[in-house]
């Protein structure tokens, strides 16, 4: 396997924390964004969505987005479950990550995508080009806002985003409040249970992924 990466992008990040917690060593192919590398060949004989990342098989296949490229490497690494261990907290684990991306990493993109000079016209990801539009970066601002909000009050009752062990969606909420700094927002002060909840994942050894 290699995974074609980029070092400061968020979704690849996710990717990466996901095998460091699993201790699993999967060489890496750099794909510069900021020089358009993820348009051009031979990138984009691999993976048509330019998007990265994206994990190539031994067997010349592959697999793109985050989520299903963990699923992967959740069936070919079981150990430690980051995906639940029972329905129960499968459901729970999947829900709380689906709504961390939807509401987190999708509101600071949404933010920084449709207001970054270098993302004129790129305003959404892939190959076809779109227009920014002023009025979703201030959506997307406020949205982040918001996200903080829900997730200090899921953590005043849980040690983690889905429950009582680290999985998945502790990664991805981990990226997604980090991310937030490009579009200039921070965890309020008051936001005390989130901000326990970082420090303690950040002092995870696979943060530094």
């Amino acid at each position: 396997m290699k995974l074609y990466d980029f070092a400061t992008a968020p979704s690849p990040r996710r990717v990466r924390i996901f095998l460091a917690e699993k201790g699993v060593d999967v060489p890496r192919v750099p794909v510069d964004l900021r020089a358009g590398e993820q348009f051009q060949p031979p990138f984009r004989g691999h993976n048509p969505l330019c998007t990265v990342p994206y994990l190539e098989l031994d067997d010349g296949s592959g697999i793109g987005e985050v989520v299903a490229i963990c699923r992967y490497l959740e069936e070919m690494y079981p150990q430690p479950a980051l995906f639940g261990t029972d329905a129960k907290s499968r459901g729970l684990i999947a829900m709380w990550d689906h709504r961390v991306e939807v509401e987190g990493m999708m509101a600071v993109a949404e933010a920084l995508r449709n207001a970054a000079p270098f993302f004129k016209g790129h305003a959404l990801p892939g190959p076809h080009g779109f227009e920014q539009i002023p009025e979703l970066a201030n959506r997307g601002r406020a949205r982040v806002q918001i996200f903080f909000d829900m997730l200090n009050e899921r953590l005043l009752h849980h040690e983690f985003v889905a429950g009582d062990t680290f999985s998945i969606a502790d990664i991805t909420a981990l990226v997604a409040v980090e991310f937030a700094r490009v579009v200039k927002a921070a965890v309020p002060d008051e936001h005390t249970s989130l901000k326990r909840w970082h420090a303690a994942i950040s002092a995870r050894p696979s943060a530094q992924a």
